[in-house]
């Protein structure tokens, strides 16, 4: 039987990883555009990938439905790679609760009923979601067990409590990398694995958005003063992921992967502290 690697999101980092994780494998490139995903499905094709694509919205639970039904009938899901998502200056707060925090939610609740065994899964968080401050037991417990369809009427993620772009997607992401270790203990009874990857600034066309954009001059701040000195790439992010989804990540699971060069630890205890 095929063995077949789902990447939800098609840009840069969901490529990279699908270049180090898909060889011998069918890649099912999904993304909300398809225009997006048949472009990069043309990419990896061109390198002799076995690609197909689909058409995905993360929020919509009937969607992500629809995609792993079509993932199934290709083969084993061994993998999977969630990488869609929208930033701060792409979107309101709502809407980046409903992507971000719902979608992921929906991905791993709609693909933990299916992972084959042996099987693995990332999920791209951010280093934003380790510079929200702490949060109390019931609040984590909350983020990281609620059921999908529940989520968004939690106190906490009301338009009272999160009313700026950024706490939305920070707290997403922190329910992101909260959300996979309590569905690593559910994946975990069918065999699977799955853990976050929180990256700092990684060049790419939303973060080249994020640059340009209102925040713009505090990113570029942030590299500057990180302890690596530059932005990361897609192919460093892969690097990571190809260790968490292979043979030598057998035993790590349930866990979230900080890799910004340092910037969250110039942020709390450097030269970011004061800003």
């Amino acid at each position: 039987m095929n063995e077949v690697v789902v990447v939800i999101g098609a840009g840069s980092i969901g490529q990279a990883i699908a270049r180090r994780v898909g060889a011998g494998k069918h890649v099912l490139l999904a993304d909300v555009r398809e225009e997006n995903a048949i472009a990069a499905a043309k990419t990896l094709a061109d390198a002799g990938f076995e690609v197909s694509t689909a058409v995905v919205d993360v929020a919509e639970r009937a969607s992500v439905h629809a995609l792993v039904e079509t993932a199934a009938a290709l083969g084993a899901i061994t993998g999977l790679v969630h990488a869609a998502g929208v930033s701060p200056t792409q979107a309101s707060p709502a809407t980046i609760l409903r992507v971000d925090m719902y979608g992921t939610a929906l991905v791993l609740e709609e693909f933990g009923n299916v992972m084959a065994r042996a099987g693995a899964a990332v999920v791209i968080a951010s280093q934003s979601g380790h510079r929200l401050g702490a949060l109390s037991a019931e609040q984590d417990k909350a983020l990281a067990t609620t059921p999908a369809d529940q989520l968004l009427a939690l106190p906490m993620l009301q338009p009272d409590q999160v009313n700026d772009p950024l706490h939305a997607y920070q707290v997403s992401k922190r329910g992101n990398a909260l959300r996979v270790m309590a569905e690593a203990v559910r994946w975990g009874k069918r065999g699977a694995r799955v853990n976050t990857i929180s990256p700092g600034i990684v060049m790419t066309p939303l973060a080249r958005d994020e640059l340009s954009g209102p925040r713009g001059a505090g990113y570029r701040r942030m590299i500057a003063l990180s302890p690596a000195g530059r932005a990361g790439t897609p192919d460093e992010v892969a690097n990571v992921a190809a260790l968490l989804m292979g043979a030598d990540g057998a035993f790590i699971t349930g866990s979230d992967f900080l890799m910004d060069g340092g910037v969250t630890a110039a942020y709390w205890y450097g030269e970011l502290a004061s800003s």
